[in-house]
C-alpha cells in the first residue's frame, strides 16, 4: 500500500480542562490538535480529544476512515468510535448527530473548541468484523497498543490538508516505535507533527515495554520493533535475518531510494486467547505493521518475515512512487478504486520473489516451485476476469471475491511482463527497468490517470508488450504460462515436494468435536504415512505430541509446529481409543506431494535466463 515525515517542533498545547469544566482552550493555530490518553484506558478504551483551528461554516462533519490506502475492503473504523461529543469554549455541550457509521455532523459548528470520543479496539473482537489485523487496533493498559492511527484519529474534510499536532501521554514503561520524530523530551509524553491527515494515516506507532534494534542498509535507518507478550520472541533474534534479507532488497532495487528510515512494527499473536488473527502485514511509506503468531517456530517465523515483509517493503516502488490519481487523491470514505492492482500489488509480489533468487537467499529451482505455486493457486479463480475490471471493482461482488489473486496471477503477470522484456531487449531489460523508467516519469508527487498507464508502458518498452497487456491484463484471455517460460528456456515437468503432516493444500486431516475441543482423526486419514508410523488410526482421539497437550485452543500452535519437523526425527503421541489413552512412539514420515514444477532445460537459453534472474 502502501513521504518523509518532516516533524515540526510545536508549542505544547495548553489545556488541561475536563468536557464538565467551564473553559475549553481552542488552539490559535492552524492544525488539528489531538490528544491521545493511554494512561486513562478503560476496558480496553483510549479517550482522544480533537481541537480543530477556527471555523467558517455553521455546520461541519467529522469523519473517521471507512476503508485506508492499502486495503481493499470497506472496513468501517467509526464503528469502534464511543461516545462522540462537542464542547464550545466554555465548556457547553453541542449537538452532534451522527450520519452513518464513519462520520458525525457538529451544529454551531463556529463555537467548536474541542471534540471527544472513545476508541475501542479490534483484535480482542475479530469474530465480530472482517478488519485486516494489521490495520486493526490494539489496546492493552500497560502492555500494548497497536496504534494504527486511522482507527484513532479522523479528519474534517475542510482541513485534510492542514498539518497535524499529536499529543500521546503514556506510561513511563512504554515506547513509542514509529518512523515519525517525537519532539517531546519527557518519558510521559510525545508529540508528533505532520503535514496534513495522509501522512498522519501512514505512520503507525506501536506502544510496548521497548525491544526494538537499529541498523543501517545502504543509507536507510531501519527499526524493528516487537511486540512479544509471553516474552519468546525478542528484536535482537530476528534481527540478522532481517538485516540480511533488507539489505539484499537494498542492492536488488539500486536506484530506488525514497525514504530514509524505515519502521518494521511487529505484534505477535498470543492464538491461545482472543487475539489478532489475521496475520499478514500492511505497508506505508516508511512503515510496516505486522501481525503474526507467537507460536510459530523461529525458523519459519524468519521465512514469513522474509516473504511477508519484503512485499511491503517494495511498495516502495509502487505504489508509494507510481500510482495512479485515485491513490494520490485517496478518499477515505467514497474510495474510487484504480485499475492497476496488477501493478501496485502484483509487481510488488514478484519482486518479494525474484530479490530472494537475484540475491541468492533462494535457488533458481525455488523460485520456480514458487511460481508453479501461484499457477496453480490461480488455477482455482476466474481466469477470464479482465484483470483491470477487477481492480476497479474490487469493493463489490463479485470482484471482491477475486481479490486474492493479485498475489497469484498478479505476480505472474509481472512474470510475464519481465520475460517479454528480457527477449525484447536480448536480456539488458526486464519489468525493474520499466518501473525505474516509470519513476523518472511520474514520482511520489505526480500521479498518472489511469487510462494511460499502458500507453506511456509502450512507449517505455515495446508494442509487444502492449499487446500483452491489452491482451492477458485487460482482456479475458488466460495467460500461457508455458509459452513465457519457454521464452527463458524453464519447461513443465514433475517435481516432487515434502507435504505436511496435518494439511493438504490447505485442507486438515482431522477434525475437532465443539463440545469437548478434542482432536480427532478423520476417515480415511490413518493412512497418511505420518499416522501409520505412529499407530494412529481413524476415529483417535490426538491428546499430545511430544509431552504437549493439544485441543482446540491451540491446535494452531500445533500445525505451526510442525513446519520444523524433519524426516526420520523421532516423535511421540498420545491418542485416546475406544476411551483409553494408548502412548504411541515413532519416527516422523513426512507426506510428499507430486505436482506440476517448472526446469531450466535449454542450455541455448542459459545467458538470457541469467539476464532474467541475476541482472
Amino acid at each position: 500500500m502502501r513521504k518523509i515525515i518532516y516533524s515540526l517542533a510545536f508549542a505544547a498545547l495548553l489545556w488541561s480542562c475536563k468536557p464538565s469544566e467551564n473553559v475549553v482552550s481552542v488552539t490559535a493555530k492552524n492544525e488539528v490538535q489531538v490528544e491521545i490518553d493511554l494512561n486513562g484506558i478503560k476496558d480496553d478504551k483510549v479517550m482522544v480529544t480533537v481541537l480543530p483551528p477556527a471555523i467558517k461554516s455553521e455546520k461541519i462533519t467529522y469523519h473517521i476512515p471507512k476503508i485506508i490506502p492499502g486495503t481493499y475492503s470497506e472496513d468501517d473504523y467509526g464503528k469502534f468510535l464511543e461516545n462522540v461529543k462537542a464542547y464550545d469554549a466554555k465548556g457547553n455541550s453541542l449537538v452532534v448527530a451522527k450520519i452513518d457509521d464513519n462520520s458525525w455532523t457538529i451544529s454551531d459548528a463556529k463555537k467548536l473548541a474541542k471534540l471527544t470520543y472513545w476508541v475501542n479496539d479490534t483484535y480482542d473482537v475479530e469474530g465480530t468484523h472482517d478488519i485486516f489485523s494489521p490495520a486493526g487496533s490494539n489496546i492493552e493498559a500497560g502492555k500494548n497498543i497497536m496504534l494504527n492511527t486511522h482507527a484513532f484519529v479522523g479528519y474534517f474534510k475542510e482541513f485534510l490538508d492542514t498539518p497535524y499536532q499529536v499529543n500521546i501521554a503514556h506510561p513511563a514503561t512504554l515506547w513509542g516505535a514509529t518512523s515519525m520524530t517525537d519532539t517531546d523530551a519527557s518519558d510521559t509524553k510525545d508529540t508528533f507533527t505532520v503535514s496534513k491527515y495522509s501522512e498522519l494515516v501512514e505512520n503507525p506507532i506501536m506502544y510496548s515495554k521497548p525491544d526494538y534494534t537499529t541498523f543501517t542498509v545502504n543509507g536507510m535507518e531501519i527499526l524493528i520493533a516487537v511486540y512479544s507478550p509471553n516474552g519468546i520472541v525478542t528484536a535482537e533474534s530476528i534481527t540478522p535475518e532481517m538485516k540480511t534479507m533488507m539489505t539484499a532488497q537494498k542492492n536488488f532495487l539500486g536506484k530506488f531510494n525514497s525514504t530514509k528510515k524505515y519502521s518494521v512494527l511487529i505484534y505477535l499473536s498470543d492464538t491461545s486467547r482472543n487475539d489478532a488473527k489475521g496475520f499478514g502485514a500492511l505497508e506505508h511509506p516508511t512503515a510496516t505493521t505486522v501481525v503474526m503468531p507467537e507460536a510459530m517456530p523461529k525458523e519459519q517465523l524468519a521465512e514469513q518475515f522474509k516473504d511477508v515483509v519484503s512485499h511491503e517493503f517494495f511498495h516502495i516502488v509502487t505504489p508509494l512512487t507510481i500510482h495512479s490519481k485515485e491513490i494520490q487523491f485517496f478518499d477515505y470514505n467514497k474510495p474510487k478504486m484504480s485499475e492497476h492492482l496488477w501493478m501496485y500489488e502484483g509487481v510488488t509480489e514478484y519482486f518479494a520473489n525474484l530479490f530472494q533468487v537475484n540475491q541468492d537467499l533462494i535457488t533458481e529451482d525455488e523460485f520456480y516451485e514458487r511460481m508453479a505455486t501461484k499457477i496453480a493457486n490461480a488455477s482455482t479463480m476466474d481466469d477470464t476476469m479482465p484483470f483491470t475490471k477487477m481492480s476497479s471493482m474490487v469493493l463489490q461482488k463479485p470482484y471482491k471475491d477475486q481479490y486474492q489473486n493479485v498475489y497469484e496471477k498478479g505476480a505472474l503477470i509481472a512474470m510475464c511482463l519481465d520475460i517479454q522484456i528480457r527477449e525484447d531487449s536480448n536480456g539488458q531489460r526486464g519489468i525493474l527497468d520499466l518501473m525505474q523508467k516509470l519513476s523518472n516519469e511520474y514520482g511520489t508527487k505526480k500521479a498518472f490517470d489511469d487510462s494511460e498507464l499502458f500507453d506511456k508502458i509502450e512507449s517505455l518498452t515495446s508494442p509487444t508488450v502492449r499487446r500483452f497487456l491489452d491482451t492477458y491484463v485487460a482482456g479475458p484471455t488466460p495467460i500461457p504460462y508455458d509459452v513465457y517460460f519457454a521464452k527463458m528456456g524453464v519447461t513443465k515437468g514433475k517435481t516432487t515436494v515434502a507435504g505436511n503432516a496435518f494439511l493438504k493444500g490447505m485442507e486438515p486431516n482431522f477434525s475437532i468435536n465443539p463440545a469437548t475441543k478434542e482432536i480427532f482423526i478423520l476417515p480415511g486419514s490413518g493412512n497418511i504415512d505420518f499416522y501409520k508410523s505412529l499407530g494412529i488410526k481413524d476415529g483417535d482421539i490426538l491428546l499430545e505430541i511430544n509431552g504437549t497437550k493439544y485441543n482446540l485452543d491451540n491446535v494452531y500452535d500445533m500445525i505451526m509446529g510442525s513446519l520444523t519437523w524433519k524426516e526420520n526425527d523421532p516423535i511421540t503421541a498420545k491418542v485416546k481409543r475406544n476411551g483409553k489413552e494408548i502412548q504411541l512412539k515413532g519416527v516422523i514420515k513426512l507426506p510428499s506431494e507430486e505436482i506440476e514444477g517448472y526446469q531450466a532445460t535449454d542450455a541455448s537459453k542459459a545467458k538470457l535466463r541469467e539476464a532474467w534472474l541475476k541482472g
